[in-house]
């Protein structure tokens, strides 16, 4: 039984350090509101909002990349299930990156599209 916990623990802690390197980045504060936000606040919501962006693509590309090289490093000494368990673990966070991605991006462009429509011309 002690083997068996101490088994599980080393391939815990095998496991955890391959995510460790890959830091998941900071959202941007919240949009500026659309209806008072002057548009040089608005230019510097976009740059934000795609720096993120491209910080989430650069987050997930490391957890995929590390999860496959502890895959390729670790992979005979790992179960089938644990494989999978990293692999959904992996999908997960992924999933989670891209899903805040998208939800940064449709609460600016809410913004946006109010702020278009109180600054059109008349």
């Amino acid at each position: 039984m002690k083997t068996l916990v101490f088994l599980a623990a080393a391939v815990a802690l095998t496991g955890a350090p391959a995510y460790a390197a890959c830091t998941y980045p900071k959202a941007p504060d919240s949009a500026p509101d659309g209806n008072t936000a002057t548009l040089e606040q608005m230019v510097a919501a976009q740059k934000a909002v795609k720096t993120f962006d491209q910080e989430i693509v650069a987050y997930t590309n490391c957890i995929k990349l590390e999860h496959d090289a502890t895959i390729s490093k670790d992979g005979e000494k790992l179960t089938d299930d644990q494989k999978a368990e990293m692999s959904r673990v992996q999908v997960q966070k992924h999933n989670a990156a891209v899903e805040e991605s998208e939800a940064v991006a449709a609460r600016f462009n809410e913004q946006v599209k109010i702020y278009k429509a109180k600054n059109a011309k008349k």
